[in-house]
Order: C-alpha cells, then sequence, then structure tokens
C-alpha cells in the first residue's frame, strides 16, 4: 500500500515528490558531515600529540596545526623564537596574572638522533617539559616508577637567578663560519652613567676586536672610557691587552682585559673596574663601578644576518650605578645615578644605526635600527621597545625618525649640522606612540680616522655619512597601550650618523 501510494503521489505531482525527496537527501548527508566532525574532534582529543594540558596552546605564528599533528617536513623545524623571554615577560608574568595562572612550556615530537657506545645511530622523537610546569595545567603523565620532579635546568630556564640570567643573555661569541677571520669583528660590553643634575656622564666599553679566536693572533682587548660634561670637550681614556691577557666566554658574561675587568656577582649586578690613561696626556684614570640592573627592565637581543652579522642585547635596560671614577687621583663619586648596559657583537663594516634609551618617568624606553651597507633603497622601520616596572610593555615600529638639524658639532678640522630634535609616530591597532627627543649635547667622531666610541674595530669605515654623533637629551613619551595613557618624561642616550 505505502509503495503504491508513493507511486500515486510521484505520477499525480512529481516535481512536488522530487523536491521532498532532494530536502530529505540534504538532511541525511548534513547528519552524516555533523557525525564525522563529531568522531573526528573525538579522535583529536585522543590524539596525543595534541594533548597538553590547560585551556590555551601557543604555536609558532602561521604553523598549520595538521603540520605538526601529521609530523610533515615542515614541524621537523617549527619552534618559537626567544621562548625563554616569552614565558617569562608575557605569558607567566605579573602582569598577566588575574587571567593566567600557570604556564606550561613543551616540544612535541622534535626529531633527534640517539648515538650508541658503539657508534650506532638511531632517529627518536623526543618530547620535553618542565615536570611542575606541565603538573601545573594538569597534564603531567603517569609514573608508573620513580618520580617525575624540576632538575636545576628546568629552574634555570623557568626561573633563572638574576646572575644566571645576566650569564644566560649577556656571555661573549664565537665568530661564526661565514665571518672566521674577519678582521672588523667586534663585541663588546657597554656601559654609560649619568650624573644626577645630568651635566656630566661617563661611557665605559670592554672591547675584543679582530680575527678573535681565529689563531693568527691578530685581536686585541681594548678598554675604552669617554668622559663628558655638557658644553666641554669629550675626554677619551684607553688601554690595550694582547690576547694572552683577556679572557672572555660564550658560557658566561665576565670578562677581563689586562687589569681592567667586568664580574657578575652572585645577585645580579655586575662588578666593573677600568684601569686606562687619557689619549695625549697620559693622565691614569681608574674606574669602580656597581651597576644594578632593575628586574624585568631588559631587552632579551636580536640577531641581523641579512647582509651583515650583528647581534644585540641589553641587561640592563634600566639600572642604578655606585662607586667612583678617578682622574689623576681627583674622584667623582656616584650613588644609585642613572645607568644602562648593553652588549654588541658582530661585523661592522661599512654598517651605521640609529640607536637611543632613555628614562621616560615610570617607562624605559629603548629604539634602534641597524642600517648594512646595501640598505639604502630598503630602509627597515625602527624598533621602540618599551619597559615598566613589571617588565616589557609594547613593541612598537615607527617608520621613520625625522630629525630636526638645528645645532652645530665641532669636529676635527671644523664642524657639523647635528640633530636638536628628533620626533617617532606609531599606531598599531588601538595603541599608539609618540616620542619626541630634545637633544641638549652632542660629540662627533669622524669614523674615517680613528676608532670610533662604541668599538669599531675598523680604523677607517669609508661610510657615506662618516661621522658618529652621540647625543644626551630627554625624551617625552605619550600615547597608549591596551586603553591605558603612556606619559613620562626623563634623560637618556642616543646615536646616529651624519
Amino acid at each position: 500500500m505505502i509503495r503504491l501510494l508513493a507511486i500515486r503521489n510521484l505520477t499525480l505531482n512529481p516535481w512536488r515528490t522530487l523536491f521532498l525527496l532532494f530536502g530529505f537527501s540534504m538532511g541525511v548527508a548534513v547528519m552524516i558531515v555533523l557525525l564525522s566532525v563529531g568522531e573526528a574532534l573525538m579522535d583529536q582529543a585522543k590524539d596525543e600529540k595534541l594533548v597538553g594540558g590547560g585551556q590555551i596552546t601557543v604555536l609558532p605564528e602561521g604553523v598549520d596545526v595538521e603540520v605538526l599533528k601529521t609530523g610533515g617536513l615542515g614541524g621537523l623545524f617549527f619552534s618559537i623564537d626567544h621562548a625563554r623571554f616569552i614565558h617569562r615577560q608575557l605569558l607567566a608574568s605579573d602582569r598577566l596574572s588575574d587571567v593566567v595562572s600557570a604556564v606550561a612550556p613543551q616540544i612535541e615530537g622534535k626529531l633527534l638522533y640517539l648515538r650508541t657506545p658503539d657508534g650506532q645511530e638511531a632517529s627518536v622523537r623526543a618530547g620535553g617539559d618542565i615536570p611542575s610546569r606541565t603538573a601545573a595545567v594538569h597534564a603531567a603523565p603517569d609514573v608508573s616508577k620513580g618520580s617525575w620532579v624540576d632538575d636545576s635546568l628546568d629552574r634555570r630556564w623557568s626561573t633563572p637567578t638574576m646572575a644566571e640570567l645576566r650569564h644566560e643573555i649577556d656571555h661573549f661569541h664565537t665568530p661564526p663560519l661565514e665571518v672566521a677571520h674577519d678582521p672588523s669583528w667586534g663585541e663588546w660590553h657597554y656601559f654609560n652613567v649619568l650624573s644626577p643634575d645630568g651635566k656630566q656622564w661617563v661611557f665605559v666599553s670592554f672591547i675584543v676586536a679582530g680575527d678573535v679566536g681565529g689563531g693568527s693572533g691578530k685581536w686585541r682587548g681594548q678598554v675604552l672610557v669617554t668622559l663628558h660634561e655638557q658644553g666641554a670637550p669629550t675626554r677619551r681614556f684607553t688601554s690595550s691587552a694582547l690576547p694572552a691577557q683577556v679572557r672572555y666566554s660564550t658560557s658566561d658574561a665576565n670578562v677581563r682585559i689586562g687589569e681592567s675587568r667586568v664580574d657578575v656577582l652572585e645577585d645580579g649586578r655586575y662588578a666593573l673596574h677600568a684601569v686606562a690613561r687619557e689619549d695625549g696626556t697620559h693622565a691614569p684614570l681608574a674606574l669602580d663601578l656597581v651597576v644594578a640592573p632593575a628586574p624585568g627592565a631588559y631587552f632579551p637581543g636580536a640577531a641581523v644576518t641579512s647582509g651583515v652579522v650583528s647581534g644585540y642585547v641589553v641587561p640592563a635596560l634600566r639600572a642604578g650605578a655606585t662607586g667612583t671614577v678617578c682622574v689623576g687621583g681627583r674622584c667623582t663619586p656616584y650613588d644609585d645615578v642613572q645607568a644602562y648596559h648593553d652588549h654588541n657583537w658582530g661585523v661592522w663594516r661599512g654598517v651605521t644605526w640609529e640607536w637611543g634609551a632613555a628614562r621616560a618617568g615610570a617607562y624605559t624606553v629603548l629604539y634602534g635600527r641597524v642600517e648594512p651597507p646595501d640598505s639604502v633603497g630598503s630602509m627597515q622601520p625602527l624598533f621602540v621597545y618599551l619597559v615598566d616596572g613589571k617588565g616589557f610593555v609594547a613593541l612598537f615600529r615607527p617608520r621613520i625618525i625625522q630629525y630636526v638639524l638645528g645645532a652645530t658639532t665641532r669636529v676635527a678640522g671644523g664642524s657639523i649640522r647635528t640633530p636638536s630634535r628628533a620626533t617617532m609616530l606609531d599606531v598599531r591597532g588601538t595603541d599608539t606612540l609618540r616620542l619626541a627627543l630634545d637633544f641638549e649635547d652632542a660629540s662627533a667622531t669622524d669614523t674615517r680616522i680613528g676608532m670610533v666610541e662604541r668599538g669599531d674595530a675598523l680604523a677607517a669605515r669609508r661610510l657615506a655619512r662618516p661621522y658618529f654623533v652621540q647625543m644626551k637629551g630627554t625624551a617625552t613619551m605619550s600615547g597608549r597601550v591596551q586603553g591605558i595613557p603612556l606619559a613620562g618624561k626623563g634623560s637618556g642616550f642616543f646615536e646616529t650618523y651624519r
């Protein structure tokens, strides 16, 4: 009977019947798709490669989760750059403590090679966790025997002491193969110190330069101290040492150059001792300072490998310095005055840069850009890096720095026009920044006739803009980050080329 009714209905109303059959078919198809998706979700939820605990998974930008899951060739090289910094200063920082209760760094399915004592080699898939952190996001494995707890390396990765952090980011480097034996290689610790009245300041560099580690012995260590007073000529003090008198390390930040040295103390402060003589007069200088970095106020580092090999890290973006600087027996004391420390390395032939670091009230700001010799037609944006008492705040990328050449600075044999003011602007979504710099004093070095103050290893730079200009002044910042107004003003140091 049902079959007869269906045939009669199809004969009398063919289009209506076909329409109903089509609708029924679509409903069945949708149901099959939904059931398939549900089954796939259940399978993925059980997939060990997708089980990480917590509620949010942070992956490298642009990663295809399916490539990671299936172990595709590209998945072998996925990593998160500066993962330690992201863990400490972003995800696990005090700033997010109201919304983030636990963070667990994890590595899954990485390709490693296992070599046995008899020389056999096998490829293995390996993972890595910090036990206490993984347990905190409820993803700890069931341990059938023994214990699974943090060791000293786990603790050092997640919560290093201040001294361990300095050694981790501030150690020296071996020149890579592409620039091995290059005489323009240079690496140095750099410190600056500002007097309370802002009228006097000191630049200190501990430098190794030349064919460092190449076996030729054609490299040296140098200590360079320049004393500045607003409106007065710069005084330059130097001392040098042969390789046998130089000690530096690729695993710690301590360095010795002749009688001078930098040592990281157990609490993470830097102890500086420098001995040098003034160029021309040979007046003796003895410097003893302890530089204490502010917690969280550091830049984790950046490396440039396109067109030039260069690296830069700021272990003490905001710091205080205490001690004395003595010239000819006359000493100037400093008591917790404004200070700064960075570390540079690389090949500097034909390289110029824009750079500055300043306090701006409760904030500290760092900006910069490295310009390789071939960058005339493809200038990169600057970066502006901002921290406060809790650490990292924001990163901006202004396209240009607008200078006003309203000052005149004396150089050997004449004078040049130098900046009196500069401005940087950037808008990133709802975040905005305006940074205005007013320069109160400037000194210029002709890079064609000698080594510049920041440690260039070449005696002649052959630059299109040959004058290296160092300035002291004030920075005024305004804008907004995540709805919070930015405002501050303070002193700093700045560099450019003319």
